[in-house]
């Protein structure tokens, strides 16, 4: 400014360097069904993802969930009168209800809730009305075209596809994987989150090898791609009950006779009361990412990033489907062929339904074995990346190095006494470089290049803790 008239005057001086703001590390997107597929003006919302924070939220722009038939009951019949005095449940096999409804978008929602999630996206499909004819491959390519359209939401940093096992599952792995793939291949490409892919449990208690080993087939085998994505098994049974259409709960008085739930003979008597008290024992088994979804924000808000989301309960949940002991846990924590990891869930004496794995499903890389480490590394480089941006077209000398440098190195030395990085000291945990003959050539800055090296020495989980106890000697 250039002074015209005598006074005095007052100029304000910046002397702190600019800082970084840290990102969000744990707001999932959820795709799958739901009941409604419109808002109340009557515009699509397929391939919209919405931002929820509630389950009342969810409510109003989605609506409830899916209300699933019922057919297992047997009605207990006074042989004097023919009156159906009771029920009981079935042991015909050919009439036995699936472990999960065919869309569970709704539930998967709110376990993330229950384990501690806070804001995220919902993405449907199609509701549930529509599904009608639609075959395995179809559905498949719905999926990633929501996939496709949560790529342009900046926010996200996990990816959760849970609703696509519901209706695929054992029959349709190929394609269930496919779509897993798809979330891993956009972690790739964006570098700013990471997918929960869930593996496929079969609900067989013969078949967890096979339920194992498909996974390990048919998701991505180069480590550049599996470092972006984990996966957790078995399902779990939650304390959620499963909501029924009352039209499609049949009673069987014989097997040419039955009746259904909401006939007028029933409403109000004791049969009906028995009904709901046995469906409301129904309890719903989800698979469990969408409650890891909720385990990582809650973790990284009380931790932070680089803490493990391992040995902390899970919520809601009466336990695994699946027993897994410390032999069945070796061949999915450690795989010698394949090389990806599956991280066990597990029941504990006393302590409950424990998270008992932290490693991607590259879990046999020295450097991103472990999820902690991935979701930090994704944390400072897209914080890093936009709290550079103000350097863009700035003069690339000197001055511009000398800030960068040191707003990175202050948002780093903030990491290191949080205790994110390893190291003594702050050149053991970090370093940044930046300048001429460090990082750029002559020619690099005449084409406008500034390159920046950034080295963090991550914390890693104790995963094994050895304890070697001897004899001491009397004398000694």
């Amino acid at each position: 400014m250039q002074p015209k008239t005598p006074n005095v005057y007052i100029q304000e001086k910046s002397i702190f360097p600019p800082s970084v703001a840290e990102v969000a590390t744990a707001i999932p997107a959820f795709i799958g069904r739901t009941e409604v597929k419109e808002d109340g003006a009557g515009e699509s919302l397929v391939n919209q993802p919405i931002r929820v924070t509630s389950m009342l939220e969810y409510e109003r722009w989605f609506g409830g969930p899916f209300k699933e038939a019922f057919n297992n009951f047997d009605a207990v019949v006074d042989k004097d009168t023919g009156a159906i005095t009771g029920v009981e449940l079935t042991r015909d096999a050919a009439r036995k209800p699936a472990a999960m409804a065919q869309f569970i978008l709704y539930h998967c929602i709110a376990h993330y809730f229950a384990n501690g999630g806070g804001a995220c996206y919902v993405v449907t499909t199609g509701d549930y009305a529509s599904f009608g004819a639609t075959t395995a491959g179809e559905e498949a390519d719905e999926f990633k075209a929501a996939l496709m359209a949560v790529e342009k939401v900046d926010e996200v940093t996990l990816l959760v596809v849970s609703d696509a096992a519901a209706r695929m599952g054992a029959e349709n792995r190929v394609h269930y994987y496919g779509i897993g793939t798809a979330a891993i291949d956009q972690c790739v490409k964006m570098k700013d989150r990471f997918a929960l892919v869930d593996t496929i449990d079969s609900m067989i208690d013969d078949n967890m090898a096979d339920d194992l080993a498909s996974i390990r087939a048919n998701t991505p085998a180069a480590v550049e791609r599996t470092k972006y994505g984990a996966t957790y098994y078995p399902y779990l049974r939650t304390t959620m009950a499963r909501e029924y259409d009352e039209s499609q709960v049949t009673v069987y008085i014989d097997a040419d006779n039955s009746v259904t739930m909401d006939d007028p003979s029933l409403a109000g008597t004791a049969v009906y009361a028995q009904l709901k008290a046995q469906l409301g024992a129904q309890y719903m088994a989800l698979p469990p990412c969408p409650a890891m979804a909720g385990i990582y924000s809650r973790v990284d808000g009380s931790r932070g990033v680089w803490k493990a989301p391992a040995n902390v309960g899970v919520t809601g949940v009466v336990g695994p489907t699946r027993v897994i002991d410390n032999a069945t846990q070796e061949s999915m924590n450690v795989d010698t062929v394949a090389g990806k990891s599956i991280n066990a869930i597990r029941s504990f004496t006393g302590k409950g339904t424990l998270v008992w794995g932290a490693r991607t499903l590259a879990g046999n890389d020295n450097e991103w074995r472990y999820v902690p480490v991935r979701r930090l590394f994704n944390m400072v480089e897209e914080s890093v990346q936009k709290a550079s941006a103000f350097a863009v077209f700035e003069p690339n000398t000197p001055f511009t190095w000398l800030k960068l440098k040191t707003m990175i190195e202050s948002y780093l030395e903030g990491l290191w006494k949080q205790g994110a990085l390893f190291g003594d000291s702050k050149e053991a945990a970090y370093f940044v470089n930046v300048g001429l003959g460090q990082t750029m050539t002559e020619a690099d800055i005449n084409n406008g290049i500034m390159n920046i090296e950034i080295g963090l020495a991550a914390v890693r989980p104790a995963e094994f803790i050895v304890l070697t106890f001897s004899h001491k000697s009397i004398s000694g």
